[in-house]
């Protein structure tokens, strides 16, 4: 047979080490989409657990304490398993914390109930810095787009989540929701566990320069900024997105479903103002769109307060979350662009004060709202959250270009 001189377009054989990168960073992919519905889940469950267990606002504030708390306490451990039994095992741990914390939610006492908040809490902490790492060291020359996609999949099951629980609550099949979550959660834990032996995760790499490049510049005249730009962001954005529906049930004009959905203006357009960061970057500096998103967001929370009906409330969550969408990514963006090489170290600190906030001022908003017998008054700490966050850009920032 003669030999043909024609050239081979065959698509060449993945490498071992790519085929190991694409199936982890799929794996990641995947166990997003339900963490992403179980970190917002909170929010539009409260109406529910709040009747359920004869809550005021201010012990519906400290359940948001005890997922967050637990997270917190959560991503301090994540490193250690990682450092000492690999992503992966990270990973697992975590989904599987948070699939018995859901599973369990409704099956007994308000006690019991608290125990899983902070249980499926510390499970998420686990999970979301070892995948976030993962997806970070197994492609290295395409970080900033995987870890995009990465934030989409979580996004995608945040903006999902306030419509099923709606959905869920209209037909009262609250604790199937919960059940059918958590076992999304756990087949995703248990496909990750069965992956073959030929995929291999990345090493962890340690730092073995000595004590001097491990350290905190706790001097840099970044940090204080920096460090209250982490704590309040999460916290603000929690203050306000998961106290949406609580706060159009109490309204009294819309249905229980319509006012269990209304998160998801805020989500959706959280979503839609990171997708679009990218093309506002380019007629405008990082500190510039921060500043301006957070006078929109200002905005948007003036106007919750205002509103009596639905058009008011979706309007003003949608405000909201757009102006919320580019402020987190670009104090990261700050933090490497200020820290450099030690940026990772300081991050550590960092992350550990947004947990903390994440779970501090939606609990203040909740204590607010019981001593003034209303949630608008509550609903002034995300705005006043806002207002000092954009105090805090105002100092002078490195100005080289940082990609967002």
């Amino acid at each position: 047979m003669p030999i043909s001189d024609a050239p081979n377009t065959a698509t060449p054989a993945l490498t071992p080490a790519a085929k190991s990168a694409k199936a982890l960073t799929l794996a990641a992919y995947v166990s997003f989409l339900p963490i992403g519905i179980a970190t917002v889940l909170l929010g539009p469950m409260l109406p529910t657990l709040s009747a359920r267990w004869s809550l005021n606002y201010s012990q519906a504030g400290a359940l948001f304490n005890a997922q967050y708390l637990a997270s917190t306490v959560a991503v301090l451990l994540s490193g250690v398993l990682v450092s000492k039994w690999g992503f992966r095992f990270a990973m697992k741990a975590g989904l599987l914390l948070a699939t018995a914390g859901l599973a369990l939610l409704l099956s007994g006492p308000k006690l019991l109930g608290i125990a899983c908040i902070a249980a499926y809490g510390g499970g998420l902490g686990l999970a979301v810095p070892a995948a976030n790492l993962l997806v970070a060291e197994v492609n290295p020359g395409r970080r900033s787009a995987t870890l995009n996609l990465l934030n989409f999949c979580w996004s995608a099951g945040a903006v999902a989540s306030p419509f099923m629980v709606a959905a869920a609550a209209r037909s009262s099949r609250i604790p199937l929701l919960l059940g059918l979550i958590a076992g999304f959660m756990l087949l995703v834990a248990v496909g990750i566990a069965a992956m073959p032996s030929s995929i291999v995760e990345p090493a962890v790499i340690r730092d073995i320069k000595g004590s001097q490049g491990l350290g905190i510049e706790w001097k840099h005249p970044a940090l204080p900024s920096l460090a209250g730009l982490f704590l309040l962001y999460v916290g603000t954005e929690n203050g306000f997105g998961l106290w949406v529906a609580t706060y159009a049930k109490s309204l009294g004009s819309l249905t229980l479903t319509t006012a269990l959905m209304t998160p998801s203006f805020f989500y959706v357009s959280l979503l839609a103002g990171r997708w679009l960061a990218p093309l506002m970057l380019r007629v405008t500096s990082e500190v510039r769109l921060a500043q301006a998103g957070l006078l929109v967001a200002f905005a948007g929370m003036g106007v919750m307060l205002l509103s009596h009906a639905l058009l008011g409330v979706a309007l003003s969550a949608s405000l909201a979350g757009f102006g919320l969408s580019i402020v987190y990514p670009i104090a990261i963006a700050m933090l490497s662009l200020e820290f450099g090489a030690s940026a990772t170290r300081v991050g550590s600190l960092l992350f550990t004060l947004s947990n903390l906030g994440g779970g501090l001022l939606p609990w203040i908003v909740g204590v607010s709202s019981t001593r003034f017998g209303t949630l608008r008054a509550g609903l002034t700490v995300p705005l006043i959250g806002s207002a000092l966050m954009y105090v805090l850009y105002l100092r002078k920032w490195k100005t080289e270009s940082v990609s967002a």
